[in-house]
């Protein structure tokens, strides 16, 4: 579906590009995988499982598999989804590039449908990263600052005699007449 420039994209329109060509199943695959990657979430998963009433019940060797799975499923579906679902936004916020990688996509994706140039903005310079350079070079300065309070005190106090203004003030009227 290309569009002219004229036309206004929709973001709906970049949605539908964006499933049409397959950047959301390979970015679905690649959430997968990482969630998969994930020990923690493992680890804290297996916990919940080996911990649950329904395992620990008296008589639960007895039961069927199926029946096993459906009672597990439905003590533990909710929380396991929600530390699921926490792991995919951190994944997509955190600073692995994956939201980056949406955000790129998705700018790219638009340009193309409206015939513009990317990218449509400026990188955005974190805000948090420019203070602390300029707290580095606050600091760099004021270090400078110090050493030279410090070579100035050094000089004043060597053998080398400095006169005074009234002693130049005095030389200069003598010098005078």
């Amino acid at each position: 579906m290309e569009s002219s420039s004229s036309s206004i994209i929709t973001p709906e329109d970049v949605l539908e590009s964006l499933m049409n060509d397959g950047t959301i199943d390979a970015i679905r695959l690649k959430i997968i995988n990482q969630l998969k990657a994930n020990e923690e979430l493992k680890n804290t998963t297996i916990k919940m499982v080996e911990q649950s009433k329904v395992l620990n019940t008296p008589g639960a060797e007895k039961q069927t598999k199926r029946d096993l799975f459906d009672a597990l499923r439905q003590e533990l579906e909710t929380s396991v989804l929600e530390k699921a679902s926490k792991s995919v936004w951190e994944l997509i916020v955190g600073d692995n590039g994956l939201g980056n990688e949406i955000s790129e996509t998705v700018e790219k994706v638009f340009c193309r449908l409206s015939g513009r140039e990317p990218p449509l903005f400026p990188p955005l310079v974190e805000p948090q990263r420019e203070k602390e350079e300029e707290k580095e070079k606050e600091g760099e300065e004021s270090k400078g600052k110090e050493r030279e309070i410090e070579n100035e005190k050094e000089s004043s106090d060597s053998t080398s005699k400095k006169r005074r203004f009234d002693d130049i003030n005095t030389g200069a009227d003598e010098a005078a007449s």
